[in-house]
């Protein structure tokens, strides 16, 4: 299978085995059936232990996949009539968003996502993914032509986070972010969001301030990338799979804390294994989602989308903080006492 991952070694051998047989049994005109049957009964049950257990850290690898179905391709898969939209009519064009007008079901609804490129040559054009401020504001203009004509917004998160060049600070990525943020939290059509492989820092943040957020099932999903993470803590980016056991990333720990509202299962093995039917999951999670939002009025789904960024991360004080906080403060005589605060080298 090409693009196999580490951990998917034991079943990339079993599989190479099998087929070995296979075209053993053909050259000798030998019957392996029995003993094919065996090695294919043994493959599923390996291959079912390996995917019902999958780690954060491996997670991330099949968010990142260089196989994994981008935001054209599922565009192509799930809409019709898709017209994509160019330029943010300040600057230019980011071909890391992408985004126009198509057709859901015969329902016109806008759709942006960012996109990362198919090779080489594609990811240098796109940036890997990592938009420019004219990528933002390009997003955040289709937003309010959506709005203006009332038509639903679905965008698609795929990125490591906005693009950290000079050109993009130069000129104004951290303004077109916040811009961003404000501007979606006031949109009066339904906005649905979905991360369908990385989605990282502020970069994601920008494009799905929404009603409901929803990810596939090993997408990723955090306010700095696992290797960013490992670059401040450890001072060594390579540490980038420790950083994801400990960072809460996962779809499954999101839905936990109420960050997302539903996790879109994968075909097994990730979704780059099938585009067709990850396109069908994420399809059919859409129109849910919208018929649920399509009662609400403009300023209904306004608060809808506050109430649901407001409730996250709520905490409740337990008895032992309470004692902690209600202790005697210490007061400045009793330090006075006590000498001089002294550090020692």
């Amino acid at each position: 299978m090409a693009g196999d991952l580490p951990f998917e070694k034991p079943l990339v051998e079993m599989r190479k085995k099998i087929d070995e047989l296979k075209q053993f049994g053909l050259e000798k005109d030998i019957d392996f059936t029995d003993e094919i049957s065996r090695l294919e009964e043994r493959y599923k049950l390996l291959e079912e232990e390996i995917y019902s257990n999958i780690t954060p850290s491996q997670k991330m690898h099949l968010a990142r996949h260089h196989g994994r179905p981008t935001s054209l391709d599922l565009i192509g898969l799930i809409f019709t009539d898709f017209i994509e939209l160019h330029g943010d009519r300040l600057f230019g064009d980011d071909l890391a968003v992408v985004g126009g007008i198509g057709k859901l079901e015969g329902v016109p609804v806008t759709v942006i996502g960012q996109q990362r490129g198919k090779d080489t040559k594609d990811n240098i054009a796109r940036f890997f993914g990592s938009p420019h401020p004219e990528g933002f504001r390009k997003a955040l203009r289709l937003m309010q032509q959506a709005d203006k004509f009332r038509r639903p917004i679905i965008t698609f998160i795929d990125t490591k986070g906005a693009y950290p060049g000079n050109t993009a600070e130069e000129r104004g990525q951290s303004e077109a972010i916040a811009r961003n943020l404000r501007e979606m939290s006031g949109l009066g059509v339904p906005v649905i969001c979905v991360v369908i492989g990385e989605g990282g820092s502020g970069g994601a943040l920008a494009m799905a301030v929404g009603n409901r957020v929803l990810m596939l099932e090993h997408a990723i999903y955090s306010v700095i990338s696992p290797n960013g993470a490992a670059s401040i803590l450890w001072k060594d980016a390579s540490k980038a799979d420790q950083a994801a056991e400990a960072m809460k990333i996962t779809a499954g720990d999101l839905l936990a804390m109420e960050v997302i509202e539903e996790v879109i299962p994968e075909p097994k093995g990730g979704a780059h294994r099938d585009y067709e039917s990850t396109a069908s999951a994420i399809k059919d999670a859409i129109i849910r989602h919208l018929r649920d939002l399509a009662g609400l009025g403009a300023d209904e789904l306004r608060e809808d989308r506050y109430l649901k960024f407001r409730k996250i991360g709520e905490f409740a004080e337990t008895q032992a903080a309470e004692e902690v906080f209600s202790e005697e403060p210490v007061l400045e005589s009793e330090v006075s006492e006590a000498g001089p605060l002294t550090l020692n080298n």
